[in-house]
């Protein structure tokens, strides 16, 4: 009599509150906005194996590269809102909201945020035959050659070329900018000099500074990191101005109709990972700062990240429309 009651019960509850109650009972689906391989994907594949653990179920990495990250932002925000898709998405989803005139999607209005997950500061390179090895002398040599020397980037509004342009911007010099497709080539061909500078992500800027590639100037995060603790940050070193911390970040976010039981569960799940000792080693090895926090603490963030780049992405005059 009393089993029958309770399957009546259960029977009796909507289909949303039944799966907020079991979640997961499913493999979750983590959909990554840049190719496999690459430095978000990395950290990603970390962050899922470890949160998997905390789930109790799989969580499958997709990667939908393409479109400064917009493909896989669009594809998550038209999701079923059942907490089994999810975003793992970088700053690219603020800059492309100024970026693009148009979009499939809403940042604001079709995504919810669940957590910042890390930081990675940029690093401004250049080619090693330049006589150039500390900021002073860069910003003495931008300013004596400006207008003529020139700097590659991952694309058009890419946050490479944005970086280059306010270091440009600030010091008081002009360079000519030279888009590729993705910041491996952009890095390659200064490298080889065929472009003089440019800046990329530390993780995957690191071995190329090792191996002697390409000299590290400055990287853009308020303080020094460990893993170039020579290497002055870019507000120590004058190319940027005092307190502006300026970097890639990464983050998740689901459907903006998901419940927020499911939103306070991946969240918690998440935090787990960013709390495991073992996993703050491998992602620190990535040249990562580890943030974690509330879903309202990600929407504040990002809340200053859109108006941020919006400012930036309109001085340029960056389009990629």
């Amino acid at each position: 009599m009393i089993r029958r009651s309770l399957l009546a019960l259960v029977a009796g509850l909507p289909a949303p509150a039944l799966a907020q109650e079991a979640f997961p009972i499913r493999p979750v689906r983590l959909v990554v906005a840049f190719p496999a391989g690459g430095p978000t994907d990395v950290v990603a594949r970390i962050i899922a194996e470890r949160m998997a653990r905390d789930l109790g179920q799989p969580v499958v990495v997709d990667n939908r590269g393409g479109a400064n990250g917009n493909i896989a932002a669009d594809a998550v925000a038209k999701a079923e809102p059942d907490g089994y898709t999810l975003l793992y998405n970088t700053s690219s989803i603020a800059i492309s909201r100024a970026l693009y005139k148009t979009l499939a999607y809403d940042l604001v209005r079709d995504l919810k945020p669940v957590v910042l997950t890390i930081a990675v500061p940029s690093v401004l390179v250049v080619n090693p035959a330049l006589p150039l090895h500390d900021a002073e002398s860069f910003i003495t040599w931008a300013r004596a050659n400006s207008g003529k020397i020139t700097y590659s980037s991952g694309g058009v509004g890419n946050s490479s070329h944005l970086l280059c342009f306010m270091v440009m911007r600030h010091i008081g010099a002009e360079a000519v900018h030279v888009p590729y497709r993705g910041t491996a080539a952009a890095l390659t061909d200064t490298a080889a000099g065929n472009v003089q500078f440019t800046s990329d992500s530390l993780v995957t800027v690191l071995p190329l500074v090792q191996d002697r590639r390409v000299r590290a100037i400055a990287v853009s995060s308020e303080e020094r990191n460990p893993l170039l603790p020579a290497v002055p940050s870019m507000t120590e070193a004058l190319l940027l101005p005092p307190g502006l911390d300026i970097g890639t970040w990464q983050g998740l976010m689901l459907p903006a109709r998901t419940p927020s039981p499911i939103v306070v569960r991946l969240n918690a799940a998440v935090n787990a990972v960013l709390s495991d000792s073992t996993i703050r080693a491998r992602l620190q090895a990535q040249g990562a700062h580890i943030v974690g926090g509330s879903p309202e603490d990600y929407a504040r963030y990002l809340a200053k990240e859109i108006v941020r780049w919006q400012g930036v992405v309109s001085e340029s005059g960056a389009t990629a429309d």
